[in-house]
């Protein structure tokens, strides 16, 4: 039976997560006049991405990275910061007024019983929030994997997830073994090899498909290419990286056989966007090598048998959505813990629970929050208007 709710406040709308896709959301749903709640486990807005390391930029343009409502301003510059990106998601929650509530965590979402005047009653340490719809957005990143490799326990060096690593700084005479070529663990190398680290090594798995830096183009490209059939997207973009990009197969990184809109399509992965991870490796600062199959005391084991003893192995090995305590018995996610549906559309068996941020697009993360939020903003009005539309309050967020 579900707990007695307590009444310290109730919103039609509850928003899980301060993050682009809860925030985005919360400003559509309000001026749609849609009262909106935000929970937020942490201390701050935007905590997810003022955990990310030092150096990281966004590999979208400012136009492309702004939420509904407000630009991102020009000064952040062309490449936008990490600490820039933060203090815009803080502006952005001041300037639409969003009612966040720090330091609540939401520990599960639960039906409301019957005779409840909500649908839905969202459970966090200070008791249970009625509430008629949610959105959840937490985010694809939410809780970081490291694989549980044989022999990991026996490690006697250091090994971290990427979201524990802040700067090179730490790392300068040591030998380091990056494991995962994405986006963060291409960057990550380069700039250890650049920054005093004796050794860098990057275990691959899978050859990256490799774009230069100026991801305005690239985006565009894959919003503009979005109706054409699979294979010509993915012959052209191999083309050109054949292009655009030097063969580094002799440095041990062979090209792609998969072309990026399949691999996105497949595994929800995006292209590395050069950062100077190429001329890393094409200069030797970073090599190469196959990927990790154990550890052994001392020694990583490849792929190949081979052995290496490096100081610290940091794995940029992506993230889970950690969504199952939070909504893991309503049935709403596939086997490998994402929502059946996103965005807009709703489980057949849970009306007016939304996730907003579980896609990777081509056409940028970011961008999506705001094509998401929309759409869900606009669902909710419909159901609360019935046949008649409700008008937004002054201009809706654009």
């Amino acid at each position: 039976m579900p707990p007695t709710p307590q009444r310290h406040f109730s919103a039609p709308t509850i928003v899980i997560g301060a993050g682009p896709h809860g925030l985005a959301a919360a400003a559509l749903l309000n001026r749609f006049d849609v009262p909106t709640v935000i929970l937020e486990r942490s201390d701050r807005v935007g905590n997810s991405w003022a955990q990310r390391y030092d150096h990281l930029r966004l590999h979208t343009t400012p136009g492309t990275s702004k939420l509904p409502g407000l630009p991102v301003p020009r000064q952040a510059g062309p490449w936008v910061s990490r600490d820039d990106y933060v203090c815009y998601l803080e502006s952005y929650a001041a300037h639409h007024r969003l009612d966040v509530r720090l330091t609540t965590p939401v520990l599960r979402i639960q039906r409301a019983g019957p005779g409840s005047d909500a649908r839905w009653l969202v459970c966090t340490s200070d008791g249970p929030v009625p509430t008629d719809a949610v959105v959840v957005a937490t985010g694809r990143c939410h809780a970081p994997h490291v694989p549980h490799w044989p022999g990991r326990a026996t490690f006697t060096g250091t090994l971290l997830h990427s979201a524990r690593y802040r700067s090179p700084a730490p790392y300068r005479g040591q030998h380091v073994l990056v494991v995962g070529a994405g986006n963060s663990g291409t960057e990550i190398a380069a700039v250890l090899a650049g920054a005093g680290a004796a050794r860098v090594q990057i275990s691959v798995r899978t050859p990256p498909n490799i774009l230069p830096r100026s991801s305005a183009r690239w985006h565009a490209v894959g919003r503009l290419t979005e109706a054409l059939p699979l294979a010509w997207r993915d012959r052209t973009s191999l083309l050109t990286q054949r292009v655009a990009v030097p063969d580094l197969t002799s440095r041990g990184l062979p090209r792609p056989r998969t072309g990026l809109y399949t691999r996105n399509a497949r595994e929800g992965v995006n292209p590395v966007l050069d950062h100077g991870f190429v001329d890393a490796v094409r200069s030797g600062r970073v090599e190469p090598v196959p990927a990790v199959r154990g550890f052994d005391g001392p020694d990583v084991v490849l792929a190949d048998g081979t052995r290496l003893r490096p100081d610290t192995v940091i794995a940029a090995t992506g993230y889970r959505t950690n969504l199952y305590d939070l909504v893991g018995s309503l049935g709403v996610l596939d086997e490998d813990g994402l929502p059946l549906a996103v965005g807009s559309e709703t489980h057949p068996e849970a009306p007016h629970l939304y996730f907003a941020g579980y896609t990777n697009p081509l056409t940028g993360v970011l961008r999506q929050a705001g094509i998401e939020a929309r759409a869900i903003a606009h669902a909710l009005r419909r159901e609360r208007a019935g046949s008649t539309l409700l008008a937004p309050r002054g201009n809706a967020p654009s």
